[in-house]
């Protein structure tokens, strides 16, 4: 499960790094200021939460005693789809998909909230870190 997260965390740095440099460079005269902001929140978001899955994959990776995985596989994937909705939405609309997309985005923060709940949680119940 770790592998799996650090992978996916290592694919959005590179996402996050060309798309961050794209706006940078390529859209900052063509967008608004308004678009080019939403955009320059998607990469941010997306930095911060790279960061978070990659963390929770080292942790995964670290055999614990006696404790459930579960809420660190679930804090993982909430990261990854949270990256892909919220993310993903607001790429979208900076680069004019239909406004339909709009209401993706909050189900995406919705995960990334999610996300930090259950690491949280599984932080609480580790007797192995200290």
């Amino acid at each position: 499960m770790g592998r799996w997260f650090l992978m996916i965390a290592a694919v959005n740095g590179v996402l996050a790094v060309c798309l961050g440099a794209f706006g940078a460079h390529a859209l900052k005269d063509i967008l608004s200021s308004q678009l080019l902001s939403a955009y320059q929140t998607a990469v941010q978001y997306q930095f911060y939460h790279l960061l978070a899955l990659a963390l929770v994959g080292v942790m995964a990776s670290i055999p614990h005693k006696n404790e459930n995985p579960l809420s660190l596989w679930i804090s993982g994937w909430c990261f990854t789809v949270g990256i892909a909705l919220f993310c993903g939405s607001l790429y979208g609309l900076a680069l004019g998909a239909p406004r339909w997309i709009g209401p993706i985005t909050p189900v995406g923060g919705l995960c990334f909230i999610l996300g930090w709940v259950s690491l949280i949680y599984w932080l609480f119940r580790a007797k192995s870190i200290q």
